[in-house]
C-alpha cells in the first residue's frame, strides 16, 4: 500500500477545516490502496517524510511567510531527503489574512530544490474559507492520493 503524508500546522479554525477538506478528499472511498498519515509540521520527521510516495502541506502564512513551524519541518528533512524523494507528487494548501506572495515563493523554492512535483498549483485562501475554497482542497487531496492510488 502507498502512503500519502499530511504534514500541517493548524493553529486556527480556517486552517483546520482546510485540513479537514483535504484529509477528506485524501481518504475518499473511491481512491484504493492508500494509507494516509497526519504529522503535525512540529513532529513529522525524516523517517515520515522517506516512507511516504506522496505529500500534502498545509500551513497559515504568517507575515507573508511559511509559519515558523513547516519551515522547521523543511529545515529537517530537506537533506536527509533530498536524493531519495526526487519526483514524488505533493500539493499545498495556505490560509493568510492577506499577500501569500512570499510563502508561495519560499515553498516553490523548497519543493523545487527537493525536486518534489507539484500535482496542482497550491491552494491559497484568504480570510474565511468559502465553500468553493473547501472544495478546492478537497479536491486537493483526492488529486494528490489519486496520484499513488487507484481510481
Amino acid at each position: 500500500m502507498r502512503k500519502l503524508l499530511i504534514v500541517h500546522h493548524t493553529p486556527a479554525p480556517s486552517l483546520q477545516a482546510m485540513y479537514e477538506a483535504v484529509r477528506s478528499g485524501a481518504s475518499t472511498d473511491e481512491i484504493e490502496g492508500v494509507e494516509v498519515v497526519s504529522r503535525a509540521a512540529l513532529a513529522a520527521t525524516a523517517v515520515d517524510v522517506l516512507e511516504a510516495d506522496g505529500y500534502l502541506l498545509g500551513t497559515p502564512v504568517n507575515l507573508g511567510y511559511l509559519s515558523g513551524a513547516l519551515k522547521h519541518f523543511f529545515d529537517q528533512v530537506y537533506y536527509p531527503c533530498l536524493e531519495e524523494t526526487v519526483r514524488r507528487p505533493f500539493g499545498a494548501y495556505l490560509h493568510g489574512n492577506n499577500d501569500a506572495t512570499g510563502a508561495l515563493r519560499a515553498l516553490e523554492s523548497i519543493t523545487t530544490g527537493l525536486r518534489w512535483r507539484a500535482v496542482l498549483p497550491p491552494v491559497v485562501v484568504t480570510g474565511e474559507p468559502s465553500k468553493p475554497d473547501l472544495e478546492a482542497c478537497w479536491e486537493l487531496g483526492a488529486t494528490v492520493a489519486a496520484e499513488l492510488g487507484t481510481v
